[in-house]
């Protein structure tokens, strides 16, 4: 852990570094990278959703900083792919250097030149590879392995180097029967692990969870019964990636007559291109636009949408509230929420379907059916894998700090030595060299807050700022004195939002400050800094006695 970690030292010759720059200690912004004589091998590039303590922010990068200063050294960033923690931060990677050499599968570049479009970069370097592939990325020999997970083109890479072998997992699980028929490539990892895995990094999203992740297909039945029972509309909310269950989706609306139609600029886009690419196959007459919805009679529409972790802005949000400018939730409407709960947005998600019940909609949730399955492999398919591949040592990544534990655990039960298994931060730095892994050390690795257009501006304390504006609210104290005279000018005037209402119940404390602004003067006060902090400490303590509160407050004392 962190305990006793130090600057790591200088990287010897023919030693493979390991850094973890996101996705150990959280479910996202997933990114790793891998140095061997001077050169370094990125393995994807994601982002962070922020939660409630984090008011204001858009989204959360992995530690681009620490490799600020070696873009050059970059040899190529490779996609396991497309999901947003693993490949939502490469438009601000490429913003520091255009020309980074990207690999992934077909499906995933085809998000990510959408997304760079977005982002208006067009200078960049898109390299296509294919379940199987070698490539040799200067000292990396990369082998691409598929496997599946909740998104269509998902791989796991072998990389050999001169300090040693790694197999990164990726997101994978091992379903038996896959709606697209890819299986995880469990013959890969074998022969991988009969060459020999020095180390082996693991999704461990679900390692806390026993046995196996029920098969996609299962959830077909539930699924059916909500078409069949359905006589409104039906909205079914999902993440923006998952083609395999919007096909479902399509499959069903097709068959009981329904017509589709997509709400979300996400969800428009990452369908589209699974469409083109013939990953998605859309029944004929079967979608059709927004505009064309009020066309159609409420039982004869599917709605696939995208805020099932309750988003703000989403549109099931603002359906939820009322404040979609199309849809309304109707009593005798549906919405199927077809996703994995966040770790994080519970509280969101619970406000959304709160919001929808109290409109007489109905909320089918992996609460109360099956309706949806994760895409991350439990703790039996963890087991297997380590069975398979029999890696001399493991890091288990993409989770938080329990996540990883529990991940650890699992492949001290199959034989892999404590001693070998490393439960790491983003951050620490693991040196591999001829079989043999240490932890040497650890780099600060803290999140980059992206708001709005800015990047990286928004520190920890201007977040405790909104906090307390958002839960406290805000008090402003505004006096005039003369310095030469040493008189006050203006008595304060004392003003408040999200405190308590009424001017009134200032009047106490603004005649305390006038006494004691005018005692200050009398003793000398020399600038109006001083005078401020005067304020701010009486208004405080006063806060705290009188209301038990906290909140901002800013006093200005203006010099005449």
């Amino acid at each position: 852990m962190r305990e006793n970690l130090r600057t790591p030292p200088e990287l010897a010759p023919g030693t493979l570094r390991v850094t973890p720059l996101g996705g150990c200690g959280d479910v996202g912004r997933n990114m790793t990278s891998f140095e061997i004589d001077g050169r370094i091998l990125l393995v994807d590039a994601g982002v962070l959703f922020p939660d409630d303590s984090q008011p204001g922010v858009d989204l959360i990068l992995p530690g681009l900083h620490l490799i600020s200063d070696r873009l050059n050294d970059i040899e190529a960033l490779i996609l396991t792919h497309g999901h947003e923690d693993h490949i939502g931060a490469v438009p601000y990677l490429l913003r520091r250097r255009p020309n980074i050499p990207i690999l992934g599968t077909r499906l995933t570049l085809a998000l990510v030149r959408s997304k760079l479009k977005e982002h208006g970069i067009r200078n960049h370097d898109l390299r296509e590879v294919a379940d199987g592939e070698h490539v040799t990325l200067g000292g990396f020999a990369c082998e691409f392995l598929p496997v599946n997970h909740s998104i269509p083109d998902a791989v796991a890479v072998v990389i050999t180097t001169r300090g040693g072998t790694v197999l990164h997992s990726g997101d994978f699980k091992m379903d038996q029967l896959p709606l697209d028929k890819r299986l995880t490539d469990l013959r890969g990892f074998a022969r991988a692990g009969e060459k020999g895995v020095d180390l082996m990094l693991v999704d461990s999203t679900n390692a806390e969870t026993p046995g196996f992740t029920t098969s996609e297909i299962d959830v077909a039945p539930a699924m059916e019964r909500v078409f069949a029972k359905a006589s409104a509309k039906i909205i079914v909310a999902c993440f923006s990636s998952h083609v395999h269950r919007v096909q479902q989706v399509l499959d069903l609306a097709h068959a009981t007559r329904r017509k589709v139609c997509y709400v979300g600029r996400s969800m428009v886009r990452n369908m589209t291109i699974a469409a083109e690419l013939g990953y998605l196959h859309v029944p004929g007459d079967t979608l059709i636009a927004l505009d064309d919805l009020d066309r159609y009679p409420d039982d004869r529409v599917v709605i696939v949408s995208t805020g099932s972790q309750g988003e703000p802005l989403s549109a099931l949000s603002r359906i939820a509230a009322k404040e979609h400018p199309v849809i309304e939730g109707c009593p005798g409407d549906v919405v199927l929420l077809a996703s994995s709960l966040i770790p994080g947005n519970e509280m969101s998600v619970s406000r959304v379907i709160n919001g929808l019940t109290r409109n007489g909609v109905k909320v089918v949730h992996k609460g109360n059916a099956l309706v949806h399955v994760s895409g991350h492999a439990c703790a039996g398919e963890l087991l297997y894998v380590y069975n398979i591949v029999k890696p001399r040592n493991v890091m288990p990544v993409h989770g938080e700090l329990r996540q990883l534990k529990a991940n650890a655990d699992l492949a001290i039960a199959t034989g892999v030595e404590p001693r070998h298994v490393f439960v790491v931060e983003d951050g620490t730095v693991v040196d591999l060299r001829k079989g043999r892994v240490q932890v040497v050390g650890r780099l600060e690795c803290g999140y980059i807050f992206v708001d709005g257009s800015t990047v990286g501006d928004i520190t920890d304390a201007e977040l405790e700022h909104r906090r307390i504006l958002g839960e406290e609210g805000f008090i402003s104290a505004i006096a005039a004195v003369n310095l030469h005279s040493m008189e006050l000018v203006s008595e304060p005037q004392i003003t408040a939002r999200g405190f308590v209402e009424g001017d009134a119940v200032f009047d106490e404390i603004a005649a305390e400050l006038s006494d004691a602004l005018r005692a200050a003067l009398a003793d000398g006060a020399e600038d109006t800094h001083e005078l401020q902090q005067l304020m701010r400490r009486r208004i405080g303590r006063w806060v705290s006695r009188t209301y038990r509160r906290r909140p901002m407050i800013v006093p200005v004392v203006i010099a005449t």
